[in-house]
C-alpha cells in the first residue's frame, strides 16, 4: 500500500544506531512506504540507553534533582553527571545499567553503521571526536567543512582505533549472547537476521501492527523510535507513553510499519552481510576531528557538521533531539532549519525518544499548508 510520505525538503537526522537502521530501511523501501526527506544521515557512538524514569529515581538515591543537570557523559566505567554550582556527582556504570532499557542488550551496532557519518568521543583525545566516514556523501560533507574551517581533522591513532574496535566487538559479542539465551527460552528476536530480498518480501507480506506487537514491542525489543509512526499511510499508531499503540484497524495489505521498525528483518539488499563481521562495519575513512568555533561535547564536531550542511543548503531542515521544556533532561526530538537551535541541541541525552514523530507531525503540517 502506498504511503503518503512526500517528499518536499531534505531533512537531516542525526540519532543512534537503531534510529539510523530505521531510516535506512524507509529509504530502501520507498517504493513500498512512499519518498522520504532522510537525505544526510549522522550516526552517533551508543553502547546502551537509559529509561529516563528509572533514571530520574537512580539520581534520587545520590539527592541529584534531574533540573540541575547540565551536563551528562559515560566514561571509565562511570555515568558522570555535571550540575549547577560546579557539582559533580558520578555513578558506577555498573549500578547504572540497571536503568538500561531492554531493547539495547539485542543491539549489535556501536558506531551506527547504517549512516553517512558516525561521530563519538571514544578513540580520540580529551575535546576530540572520532569520525567514521561511511558513504561518498558523508565524505563530500566531512571534507569541504574542512576546507570551509567549520572542523580541523587529523589522524586516529592506533590506539584509538583498538579501544573503538574493542568497544565494538565487545557490544556485538555481548549481546550476541543475550540473542541467543532469549531464543533459547522461545521469544523471536529477529534484529540483524538478514534473509534474501525475496524471502523478506514473502515473509513480511502479511505482517501487520499486531504482529509488530508479538514480534517486537511486548517482548521488549522496541527501541521507541517512531518509525511505525511515522510510515503508517492512515495515521493510526501512537505513542503516547512508553511503547507504539494502534488506535484503529490496519487496512488489508498494508505492512509499512513492520518493513519500517528497526528490529525485524533485514533483507540482504540493505546491508552487507560480511560488515556484521567487522567491529565498525564497513568504511571509507575515520580521522579525529574538532569544530574551533563551537565549545560543545566531544568537539562539537557533530553540530558543526548539521550547521554547516545547513548553511550550504545541503539540507533545508535538521532532525535534532533537544531538552524537554516541562521536564528536565529529558530528551525531546524536534525539526529545525535554526543554527541556534542546532546549537541547543548539543549534547548526549542518553534516553530513548520517538524521534520519527517529530518528522511525521512536520510533514502532516506541511501537507495541510499545501491544501
Amino acid at each position: 500500500m502506498e504511503n503518503n510520505i512526500q517528499k518536499t525538503e531534505n531533512v537531516a537526522i542525526i540519532g543512534t544506531p537503531c534510529h539510523l537502521v530505521a531510516a535506512d530501511k524507509i529509504d530502501n523501501f520507498s517504493d513500498c512506504l512512499g519518498d522520504t526527506t532522510l537525505d544526510l544521515k549522522i550516526g552517533l557512538f551508543c553502547m546502551e540507553n537509559f529509561s529516563y524514569s528509572y533514571m530520574k529515581k537512580l539520581l534520587e538515591k545520590y539527592d541529584v534533582d534531574m533540573k540541575d543537570v547540565n551536563e551528562c557523559r559515560v566514561e571509565k566505567n562511570y555515568m558522570w553527571f555535571y550540575l549547577t554550582e560546579d557539582r559533580l556527582v558520578k555513578i558506577p556504570l555498573k549500578e547504572a545499567k540497571s536503568c538500561m532499557r531492554k531493547n539495547c542488550q539485542i543491539c549489535m551496532d556501536f558506531t551506527s553503521e547504517m549512516s553517512d557519518i558516525s561521530v563519538g568521543s571514544v578513540g580520540s583525545p580529551e575535546g576530540w571526536s572520532t569520525v567514521i566516514v561511511r558513504t561518498e556523501k558523508g565524505l563530500k560533507l566531512l571534507e569541504n567543512a574542512e576546507k570551509d574551517n567549520y572542523i580541523i581533522t587529523k589522524p586516529l591513532s592506533d590506539s584509538g582505533l583498538q579501544i573503538i574496535e574493542k568497544l565494538g566487538n565487545k557490544k556485538k559479542k555481548e549481546n550476541k549472547k543475550e540473542i541467543m539465551k532469549r531464543e533459547h527460552i522461545g521469544r523471536p528476536v529477529l534484529y540483524r537476521r538478514h534473509i534474501p530480498q525475496d524471502i523478506f518480501e514473502e515473509e513480511v507480506r502479511y505482517c501487520q501492527f499486531e504482529d509488530l506487537k508479538g514480534d517486537v514491542i511486548d517482548v521488549g525489543s522496541c527501541v521507541l523510535c517512531g518509525a511505525c509512526l511515522l510510515a503508517c499511510p492512515e495515521d493510526i499508531i501512537t505513542i503516547e507513553d512508553r511503547k507504539p499503540q494502534i488506535k484503529g484497524k490496519c487496512p488489508e495489505g498494508c505492512n509499512s510499519c513492520y518493513i519500517t521498525c528497526p528490529r525485524t528483518y533485514i533483507p540482504e539488499k540493505e546491508s552487507n552481510i560480511d560488515a556484521d563481521k567487522k567491529p565498525l562495519g564497513n568504511y571509507l575513512k575515520i580521522v579525529s576531528a574538532q569544530a574551533p568555533m563551537i565549545k560543545g561535547q566531544d568537539g562539537g564536531v557533530a553540530t558543526a557538521l548539521l550547521n554547516y550542511a545547513l548553511t550550504e543548503k545541503t539540507v533545508d531542515q535538521v532532525l535534532v533531539v533537544d531538552k524537554n521544556r516541562d521536564h528536565p533532561w529529558k530528551p525531546d526530538a524536534k525539526i529545525t532549519n535554526n543554527v541556534a537551535d542546532v546549537l541547543s541541541a548539543s549534547g548526549t541525552k542518553y534516553s530513548a525518544t520517538p524521534i520519527f514523530k517529530s518528522l511525521k507531525s512536520y510533514k502532516n503540517s506541511r501537507t495541510r499548508e499545501t491544501h
